[in-house]
């Protein structure tokens, strides 16, 4: 079976719907209602936000170590540069996520047009 032998017009949007949107927002409902009972310094809330900061730094490494599409004709140490560079002015101006991705993004552009 693949993509396009099912030809009706609704089997793409029944597919987000099961295979996307509804396995996300079950542990979001759970989330919610189970949240409201831990505390934040519980140690499961310690280890969930363990494993999601893992999470984030894993696809940001594999975005800078191994890129695909455009991002992949940059030079590695281009993307190295903006990393460091988002991160550190992350760090310093205030530890605003905000800051530190535009800092990178420019950079990352900026090494791009030159």
């Amino acid at each position: 079976m693949t993509w396009h032998s099912l030809t009706t017009w609704w089997w793409p949007y029944l597919f987000i719907l099961l295979a996307g949107w509804l396995p996300t927002d079950i542990w979001r409902f759970l989330g919610v209602l189970i949240g409201g009972r831990v505390s934040e310094d519980s140690e499961a809330l310690v280890a969930v936000r363990a494993v999601a900061t893992a999470l984030v730094a894993g696809v940001i490494a594999q975005l800078v170590l191994y890129p695909s599409g455009a991002l992949a004709e940059s030079a590695l140490s281009l993307r190295l540069a903006a990393a460091a560079a988002g991160f550190c002015g992350y760090l310093y101006l205030g530890r605003r996520v905000i800051v530190g991705v535009l800092i990178g993004e420019a950079i990352l552009v900026a090494g791009l047009l030159l």
